[in-house]
């Protein structure tokens, strides 16, 4: 079992779920019209370890983060 946090303007209580890679868990999200929208402009976090590779493997107990973009100036 994971964890996935939404952070930011996402708002969306934590979610657990069984996944072996990100792929995994970026179907799932897609599968919500709400979350449709963030997962592609999203930065992901496995573990506060940012990763940009959807085939990252995931291991039980394992945190990922959904940091959506944001602006500033």
């Amino acid at each position: 079992m994971i964890t996935v946090e939404f952070l930011g303007p996402i708002q969306k209580p934590i979610l657990s779920m069984e996944a072996s890679t990100l792929r995994d868990v970026a179907e799932v999200l897609r599968q919500d019209d709400e979350m449709a929208q963030w997962i592609d402009s999203c930065a992901v976090a496995v573990n506060d370890t940012l990763v940009s590779s959807l085939d990252t493997v995931l291991k039980e107990g394992d945190k990922v983060s959904l940091l959506p973009p944001v602006c500033g100036g």
